[in-house]
């Protein structure tokens, strides 16, 4: 799946898929085992009906930004883009995930500048532009417009005791 997002947009992701495609399968196989021991790392993967695997999203902490959780290889399969995919749900679990499994306050994706339909999909979700913009990692020329989840540290007010009338 990884190596046909790289194929299909590689500009969306951090790594080109020549680098990817030359990682021998004991590289794949100690990330998925990392992930799987990982409490605060995850992928969550979408399946068609015959169990292949159609689309994913991950969700870590970024080591290098203190107090961030990061959503990141967000892919879909062209033929199950759209309003009824499982984009929207992907990124939903792992946002869960995040503020589940992690103490940290933010909760951040990096979108190429020029991506308007990723940048449209991720406003529909809830993300909102930080105003950060970062050089792209394949090619610093190119931008990521970094974009915050607002309300993922929300306080559940639900559970709160009722205040006293004055």
């Amino acid at each position: 799946m990884r190596l046909e997002a790289l194929l299909d947009s590689p500009m969306a992701f951090g790594s080109s898929h020549a680098d990817a495609a030359a990682f021998p399968d004991a590289v794949w196989r100690e990330r998925a085992a990392r992930e799987a021991g990982s409490e605060a790392c995850a992928t969550f993967v979408a399946c068609d009906a015959a169990g292949a695997w159609v689309g994913m999203a991950s969700t870590e902490p970024l080591t290098e930004v203190p107090d961030h959780v990061h959503v990141h290889a967000v892919y879909v399969s062209p033929a199950h883009r759209g309003h009824t995919g499982p984009a929207g749900r992907l990124v939903d679990a792992a946002v869960r995930f995040a503020r589940d499994n992690t103490d940290a306050s933010w909760l951040t994706l990096g979108v190429h500048e020029s991506n308007e339909r990723a940048l449209a999909f991720y406003r529909r979700l809830g993300f909102e532009a930080t105003g950060k913009v970062v050089p792209h990692p394949l090619d610093p020329a190119e931008r990521l417009c970094i974009m915050g989840f607002g309300r993922f540290r929300v306080p559940d007010v639900t559970h709160r005791s009722p205040q006293r009338p004055g």
